[in-house]
C-alpha cells in the first residue's frame, strides 16, 4: 500500500472508467442490480475485447508479478509426480494448480492487497461522482425556473426530466403524490402523478412511509372507469415485479390479489355469467383480464426466486393466490345463471395451469401449498374434482355430435373473441385436470384424497378411473379454440398427457394406476370392441391410441407388467386369460388379422395396431411377460404383417434426385414404409431374451431384423421408446447364437465394429488435445478403445466365434500394406494376435498397443508380462484353488516380476497348487455306510426318494464326502434305477450294437482331440487318470459320437455348427470320465443309461444336437435348449431373486445368457474346483435339471458384490468370462436353492419338457 501512488491512482479510475464506458450499455440495460453483477461476472464469456482491456491487463499483470513464480513451481513438482503419466491431462494439472494456488498464503495476501486497493480507488470515483451530481442538479433547478408550470401528459417529452426529479424521491414528493391522486383531482394531474410515481424508483417509493397508503390508493384507483388510468397503474406495477426485490413485490401481488376478490364479490362490478359467455372485446373484460394476466405472469416467475426469501413471503403470496381462486359466488343458482369465479379467467389466460405446475415443483413452497390446501382450501380441490365429474356426466349423457355442435363455430375466426358458457366450462376443466394432475405427483397431495362431493366421496382411483373413461368417452374435438389447437387441447390427449406424467413418476404411478380398478377401465373399450358391444362405437382410433400407450407405460416398469401378467392377487386362481396381458395380447392379434372387422379401412388403423403391438413389445420383451404371451404366437402373426407390407413396399418407386420427396414418394408410400420399419422394430424386440430370439429366428426374419437394428444404430437412434438401455444387450443375446452372429456379420455390424477398433488402436483421434507425447502404454485398452473392446467380447460367445471364424486359415500373408484395414474376426486375430511374422509388426503403427489389445482379447497388461499370463492359462487347466496364475501388473520392490516365464514344456511347477494326490479312503467308507441306509427295494419309487433325501442330507451337512469311488457308485445305481422306471424316462431306449471295429477309423475334430488332451493334463494333476487315459477317453468320445449319430436327424443349413458332428469338445462326457476314473466301459454304460432322462439334455449337450427329438425349426435354427430354455429361466429367475445383479448386467448392456451358456457348455472347467464340478453334476441328476437354473441363480448371489463393482468399473464382461469363482460352493447354497425349488419347479420342469414340443 506504501508504493500506491496518486499516480497510480488516477491511472486505476481511468482504467476503471474506460471499462465501464464499454460495457455502459449492458449495464443500464439490465433490470435490476443483481443482473448487473451478473454482467460483469460473466463479461469474459460475452465480450470479446474483454482481454484487451487495461484494467484487464493490470490484473493480468500484478497475477503474474505475484503468484507467477510459484505456479511454474507448482506445474514441474505435479509433472513430476505423475512421471509425465498420460493420463493426468491438462485440465487435471489446471484444477490441481489452480487449487494449490487459491489455498497459498501469497494468493490470500495479493488478494487483500487489492481488495485495499480497489476500495481506495472506487470510494475517491464515488466522491467526484456525488460532487458532479450536486453541480449537475444545480444546472437543472436553474433551467426548471425559466420554464412555465404547465402540465403535460405526453409520456416522452417528460420523462428525462421526471427521472432526474425521482433521484431524491423524499417523503414530502410521496405525500404530494398521493395528494394528486385523489378522484376529486383534475384527469391531468392524476396522469402527472402517475407518470412521476412510474418514473422513480420503486425501491425509493416502497421504502417511504406513505407506501402503505399510496398502495390501498392504488388498488382503489384500479376500478377507475378510464382505461388509460387503469393501465398506467398496472404497468407501475409490471414495473414493480421486474425490478424490485421480493419483499417488495409481494405488496404489490397481495394488494393486487385482494382487490380481485373484491371486486368478483362485489355485484356492482358486473361480472359476467356462464350463460352470457365471455367477451374479449368487451372494455370491462379486458381490463379485468389484463389483471387477471399481470397477477398469472407474476405467478410463473415468482418461484424462480422466493427461495431466497423468508418463507413468510411466500406464504402470504400462496395464501393470497388461493384466497383469491376460492372466491364462490351462490351455488343455489343453475350452472346458466351462476356468475363466473376467478378460477375461469385464471384458466382463459393460464390454461393449463403452468403456475401451479412451477410452485409445486419445489420442495420449499410445494409444503407450504400443499398445508394450506388441506387446511384451510381444500374446496379448490373439491371443485376441481367436480369440475371433471360434471364434464364427464356432460360426456356420458349427450352425443358426441350434440357436444360438438355448441363449438362448431370454433373454427370460425370471426368469432374467436367471444367464448360460450360450454367453452367456459371446458377451458375450466382443463385447467382442473391439469391442476389435479399435478397434485397426484406428490404424496402429500394424494393424502388429500378422497374427496367429499355432495353426493359421493371420490377416492384416487375414482379419480383416476374417472380420467381414464373420459380418453374414450369424451369427443376428441375440444371446444374451444381454432382448429390449429384441436389436438392439443382435445380431452383425451390432455388427460393422457396427464397420465403420462403419473406414469412416469414410479412411486406415483404405484399408488395410482397400478391396480385391477384402473387397469380394468383402461381395457374396457378394447372388451367392447372384441365383443361387438353397441359401446364400442363410441371409441375411436385416437382413443384407443392413447389407451395403448399408457398400457406401454405401465408395462416399462417392473410393478405395472407384474400387474398386467398377473393381476393384483399373483397367488389368485382367478382365470388367467383374464389379466390385462392376455387381453392386450388377443386384441392385437385381432388387429393384425387382415379379416379384421374393426375400423375397416380407417387410415388410422395401422396407428392403432403399431400402438398396441408396442405396448405387448414392453410385455413379450421380458422372459416372465414372453412366458404369458407365447401361446398368441404374436411372432408369427407379426411376421406375418411385415413380409405382406415388404412386398408393397418393393413396389415403390425409388425417390428421385433433385425432385422433392414429397411428390417423388407418395405419402401412402411414406406410410407403408413406416408401417414396416415398426413391424421390423416389434419382431427385433423379441431377440431381447433367449427363447424370443429362437422365436425370431424360426420366423425367418432375424436378417432383416438385424440389419435394421445395426441402420439405426448406425445412424445413433434410440432402440425404443421405454427401454433404458441401448443396443448392447440385443446384440449380446444375438451373438450367442450361431445364426444371430451371421446375421451380424452380413449386416455390416461386425465391419462396423472392427473398423472403429482399428481407427481407434491405429490411427488415434484426432480431435484429442496433445499436450506432451504419448508415453509407453502400460494399460492396453485406451479409453477410446473401451467400448469398442466391450463390443467384441459381447461377441465372444463360441457358437458366435466358431461360425465366424472355424474352419479358417489365417491369412499369413508375405506383406501387408499400412492402409490395409482389417474387415472380420479372423483377420483382427491375424493382425493383433498371432503376430508371427516381421510383416505383421511392421504393418503397425503402434506395435505395443494394438498387441497387447489383441492379446487382451483373452486377458490383460503389459506385452511380455501379459504373454506370460496368456500362455499359463492357456496351458494350465482347474478352478481358483487348483492353479496359480502370474499377475498381469509388475510388483513394486527390488523384484517386479519373481515369475519365471513359461516358453516351453513342463510347466513351471510354481503354477501348480497343491492338490490332494489320493481320493480319502475315509470319505468313501463314509459315503458307502450312507449308500447300505437306501439299498435297493421292491418299490423302486420309494428308494429313488430316499436316495434323494439322504443326498440332500449329505450336501448340507457332510458334502466333501461326495467324491471319489462312492460317488461314482452312487451316481451308476441312482441313474441305473431311473433308466429302469418309464415315468422317470424322457427319451425312448436305443438299440446300440456297433463294436470297436466299427468306431476304430472314426475321426474327432481337431476341437475334440485338444480337449482330450486337455482332460487327461487334468485328470493326472488331480490324480484321478493314470497312463493310457488318452486313447481311453478317445475311445468313449468315438462311442459316443456314433451312439448320438443314430438319434440325429438330417438337416439341410449353411449354418457351420449343423454341418456334421457337435461343433465343440464334449466336456461333460470329459467330466464323467475323470467322475468314472477313467474306466471307459462304465463311462460308457452309464451315458447310455444317462441318455434316456431329461437331465441329459440339459447336462450333455451334444445329446440333442441336430436330435431327432426336438422340432424341426428348433434344430434348423441351431439354438441348444441349455440357451432358448435353461438361460432363458435363469434371467427369468434372476430379476426376481437378485434384482440387483440383473439391472447390473442391462447397465453393462450385457446378457446373464450369454455367461451361463458359456459356464454350462464348459461344465464350469476352469471357474470351478474339481470337487464343485462333480457336485454340480451330481445335484442335477438326483434331484432333476431344474437344478442347473438354481446352481447359476446362487453363483449370481454369491457374485452380487463383485458384479455390481465390476459393472461400476464398466468391465464386468471381462471380469464374469475371466475370472474363476472364487469362494463359490454348490453346498453353501443348498437351502437356498431348495426354496427356489419350492417356488419355481412347477414351471420350470414343464418347459423342461415341452422343448420336444413343435412350435406353433
Amino acid at each position: 500500500m506504501a508504493r500506491f501512488s496518486a499516480e497510480d491512482q488516477l491511472t486505476l479510475q481511468a482504467m476503471l472508467r474506460q471499462l465501464f464506458q464499454s460495457v455502459k450499455e449492458k449495464i443500464t440495460g439490465a433490470p435490476s442490480l443483481e443482473c448487473a453483477e451478473e454482467i460483469l461476472l460473466h463479461l469474459e464469456e460475452t465480450d470479446e475485447n474483454f482481454h484487451n482491456y487495461e484494467f484487464v491487463k493490470y490484473l493480468r499483470q500484478h497475477i503474474c508479478n505475484t503468484l507467477g513464480s510459484m505456479i511454474e513451481e507448482e506445474m514441474e513438482k505435479w509433472t513430476s509426480d505423475q512421471n509425465q503419466g498420460e493420463e493426468s491431462g491438462y485440465d487435471t494439472v489446471v484444477q490441481h494448480v489452480t487449487k494449490r494456488t487459491q489455498e497459498s498464503k501469497e494468493y490470500k495476501e495479493m488478494m487483500h492487497s487489492l481488495k485495499n486497493i480497489m476500495m481506495v480507488v472506487v470510494e475517491s470515483m464515488i466522491n467526484k461522482f456525488d460532487e458532479d451530481e450536486i453541480r449537475s442538479q444545480e444546472r437543472q433547478k436553474k433551467i426548471q425556473k425559466d420554464k412555465s408550470n404547465s402540465y403535460c401528459t405526453d409520456n416522452c417529452s417528460d420523462s428525462d426530466s421526471s427521472f432526474n426529479q425521482s433521484y431524491k424521491f423524499c417523503q414530502g414528493k410521496l405525500q404530494l403524490i398521493l395528494d394528486q391522486l385523489d378522484p376529486g383531482q383534475p384527469k391531468e394531474v392524476r396522469y402527472e402523478a402517475l407518470q412521476t410515481l412510474c418514473s422513480a424508483p420503486p425501491s425509493d417509493v416502497l421504502n417511504c412511509e406513505n407506501w402503505t397508503t399510496l398502495c390501498e390508493k392504488l388498488t382503489v384507483s384500479l376500478s377507475d372507469p378510464d382505461p388509460v388510468f387503469s393501465d398506467r397503474i398496472l404497468k407501475f406495477y409490471a414495473q414493480t415485479f421486474t425490478l424490485s426485490p421480493l419483499h417488495m413485490t409481494k405488496e404489490i401481488y397481495t394488494s393486487l390479489a385482494k382487490y380481485l376478490e373484491l371486486c368478483f364479490l362485489s355485484r356492482e362490478n358486473h361480472i359476467p355469467t356462464v350463460s352470457t359467455g365471455i367477451d374479449i372485446t368487451n372494455p370491462n373484460v379486458i381490463r379485468l383480464l389484463k389483471k387477471v394476466r399481470l397477477l398469472n405472469e407474476y405467478q410463473k416467475e415468482v418461484p424462480s426466486f422466493w427461495i431466497r426469501h423468508s418463507e413468510k413471503y411466500m406464504e402470504e403470496i400462496v395464501e393470497s393466490t388461493l384466497s383469491l381462486l376460492s372466491v364462490k359466488h351462490d351455488q343455489s343458482l343453475l350452472v346458466s345463471q351462476k356468475i363466473l369465479d376467478p378460477v375461469y379467467f385464471l384458466a382463459l389466460v393460464d390454461i393449463k395451469a403452468v403456475w401451479f405446475k412451477k410452485w409445486m415443483h419445489a420442495y420449499y413452497s410445494r409444503t407450504v401449498v400443499l398445508r394450506l390446501l388441506d387446511k384451510k382450501y381444500k374446496s379448490l380441490i373439491t371443485i376441481a374434482v367436480e369440475q371433471c365429474v360434471q364434464y364427464f356426466e356432460l360426456c356420458e349423457t349427450m352425443k358426441a355430435d350434440k357436444i360438438l355442435g355448441h363449438s362448431k363455430h370454433c373454427g370460425n375466426k370471426q368469432k374467436t373473441f367471444y367464448y360460450s358458457g360450454q367453452e367456459l366450462q371446458y377451458i375450466y376443466f382443463i385447467h382442473s385436470l391439469c391442476l389435479l394432475g399435478r397434485l397426484l405427483i406428490y404424496k402429500q397431495g394424494r393424502k388429500l384424497f378422497p374427496i367429499k362431493l355432495k353426493n359421493r366421496k371420490v377416492s384416487l382411483t375414482d379419480l383416476l378411473v374417472l380420467f381414464t373413461q373420459l380418453i374414450y368417452y369424451s369427443p376428441s374435438c375440444p371446444k374451444m379454440t381454432s382448429a390449429a389447437h384441436l389436438e392439443n387441447y382435445s380431452p383425451a390427449s390432455m388427460v393422457t398427457e396427464v397420465l403420462r406424467i403419473l406414469c412416469d413418476q414410479k412411486e406415483c404411478a404405484i399408488e395410482c394406476l397400478y391396480n385391477n380398478t384402473v387397469v380394468e377401465a383402461l381395457l374396457q373399450p378394447i372388451h367392447n370392441l372384441m365383443k361387438g358391444t353397441k359401446a364400442a362405437s363410441h371409441c375411436s382410433e385416437t382413443a384407443l391410441i392413447h389407451i395403448a400407450d399408457i398400457l406401454a407405460r405401465i408395462a416399462s416398469i417392473e410393478e405395472g407388467l407384474t400387474l398386467l401378467l398377473y393381476g393384483e392377487n399373483v397367488n389368485s386362481s382367478e382365470e388367467k386369460s383374464s389379466t390385462g396381458a392376455h387381453i392386450i395380447a388377443q386384441f392385437s392379434k385381432k388387429l393384425l388379422d387382415e379379416d379384421s372387422s374393426i375400423f375397416p379401412g380407417s387410415e388410422m388403423l395401422p396407428m392403432v395396431k403399431g400402438a398396441f403391438i408396442s405396448a405387448c413389445r414392453q410385455i413379450y420383451g421380458t422372459c416372465e411377460g414372453l412366458q404369458v404371451l407365447i401361446p398368441y404366437g404374436l411372432h408369427g402373426s407379426i411376421a406375418e404383417a411385415w413380409k405382406k407390407t415388404s412386398l408393397l413396399t418393393e413396389r415403390i418407386p425409388t425417390p428421385v434426385e433433385g425432385l422433392d420427396s414429397v411428390s417423388s414418394v407418395s405419402q401412402e408410400s411414406q406410410n407403408i414404409m413406416a408401417w414396416e420399419e415398426n413391424l421390423l422394430d416389434d419382431l427385433l424386440n423379441f431377440a431381447a431374451t433367449p427363447k424370443g430370439l429362437l422365436l425370431l429366428q424360426r420366423t425367418g426374419a432375424i436378417n432383416e431384423c438385424v440389419t435394421f437394428m445395426f441402420n439405426r444404430y448406425a445412424k445413433k437412434l434410440q432402440i425404443s421408446r421405454h427401454k433404458k438401455f441401448g443396443y448392447d444387450v440385443l446384440v449380446t443375446q444375438v451373438a450367442s447364437t450361431a445364426a444371430g452372429a451371421i446375421a451380424l456379420q452380413s449386416s455390416g455390424f461386425i465391419n462396423a465394429l472392427i473398423t472403429e477398433l482399428w481407427a481407434n488402436l491405429e490411427c488415434g483421434r484426432d480431435d484429442v488435445r496433445v499436450t506432451h507425447p504419448k508415453s509407453t502404454p502400460v494399460d492396453p485398452i485406451d479409453r477410446s478403445c473401451q467400448k469398442s473392446f466391450l463390443a467384441l467380447v459381447n461377441l465372444s460367445s463360441y457358437p458366435a466365434v466358431y461360425e465366424l471364424v472355424g474352419n479358417q486359415d489365417l491369412p499369413n500373408k508375405a506383406e501387408y500394406s499400412l492402409r490395409e484395414v482389417p474387415m472380420c474376426v479372423i483377420n483382427i486375430i491375424d493382425r493383433l494376435i498371432i503376430l508371427n511374422s516381421e510383416a505383421k509388426i511392421c504393418s503397425l503403427f503402434n506395435y505395443e498397443q494394438s498387441h497387447i489389445f489383441g492379446l487382451r482379447d483373452f486377458i490383460i497388461d503389459g506385452l511380455s508380462v501379459e504373454r506370460n499370463h496368456v500362455l499359463v492359462r492357456i496351458n494350465l487347466i482347474g478352478g481358483p484353488m487348483e492353479r496359480i496364475l502370474p499377475p498381469r501388473i509388475l510388483e513394486k520392490g527390488d523384484d517386479p516380476y519373481p515369475w519365471p516365464m513359461f516358453s516351453s514344456y513342463p510347466l513351471p511347477n510354481c503354477y501348480l497348487s497343491e492338490v490332494p494326490r489320493n481320493a480319502d479312503l475315509k470319505q468313501d467308507n463314509d459315503l458307502g455306510k450312507h449308500l447300505l441306509r437306501f439299498k435297493m427295494s421292491n418299490k423302486q419309487t420309494e428308494w429313488i426318494e430316499n436316495c434323494r433325501r439322504q443326498f440332500c442330507k449329505m450336501m448340507k451337512s457332510k458334502p466333501d464326502i461326495i467324491s471319489g469311488g462312492a460317488l461314482v457308485e452312487l451316481l451308476e445305481k441312482f441313474v441305473l434305477h431311473l433308466s429302469e422306471s418309464p415315468s422317470e424316462c424322457y427319451f425312448p431306449s436305443v438299440e446300440y450294437t456297433a463294436t470297436d471295429a466299427n468306431v476304430k477309423n472314426a475321426n474327432l475334430s481337431s476341437v475334440q482331440q485338444l480337449g482330450i488332451k486337455m482332460t487327461v493334463r487334468y485328470g493326472k494333476f488331480l490324480n484321478l487318470l493314470k497312463d493310457g487315459a488318452e486313447n481311453d477317453l478317445t475311445w468313449v468320445l468315438k462311442h459316443c459320437e456314433r451312439f448320438l449319430k443314430q438319434q440325429q436327424a438330417p438337416v439341410k443349413s449353411s449354418l457351420l455348427c449343423l454341418q456334421g458332428s457337435y461343433a465343440g469338445h464334449d466336456w461333460f462326457v470329459s467330466s464323467l470320465f475323470m467322475i468314472m476314473l477313467g474306466d471307459k466301459e462304465k463311462t460308457f454304460r452309464f451315458l447310455q443309461q444317462f441318455s434316456r432322462l431329461l437331465t441329459s439334455a440339459f447336462l450333455w449337450l451334444p445329446r440333442l444336437h441336430i436330435s431327432r427329438y426336438l422340432p424341426v425349426d428348433t434344430i434348423e435354427s441351431g439354438i441348444h435348449p441349455i440357451y432358448f430354455c435353461s438361460t432363458h429361466y435363469i434371467e427369468m429367475l434372476l430379476k426376481a431373486e437378485v434384482p440387483l445383479v440383473f439391472s447390473a448386467f442391462h447397465m453393462s448392456g450385457f446378457a446373464p445368457s450369454q455367461i451361463c451358456l458359456q459356464w454350462i457348455t464348459q461344465c464350469f472347467w476352469n471357474y470351478l474346483d474339481w470337487i464343485e464340478i462333480c457336485h454340480y453334476i451330481a445335484t442335477c441328476v438326483f434331484l432333476g435339471p431344474d437344478y442347473q437354473v438354481y446352481i447359476c441363480i446362487a453363483i449370481f448371489k454369491h457374485l452380487q458384490q463383485d458384479i455390481l463393482q465390476h459393472t461400476q468399473a464398466q468391465d464386468l464382461q471381462v471380469f464374469l468370462k475371466e475370472e474363476a469363482l472364487h469362494g463359490f460352493r454348490v453346498s453353501d447354497y443348498f437351502e437356498y436353492m431348495e426354496i427356489l425349488e419350492q417356488n419355481y419347479r412347477p414351471v420350470l420342469l414343464r418347459e423342461m419338457r415341452n422343448i420336444r414340443v413343435q412350435s406353433t
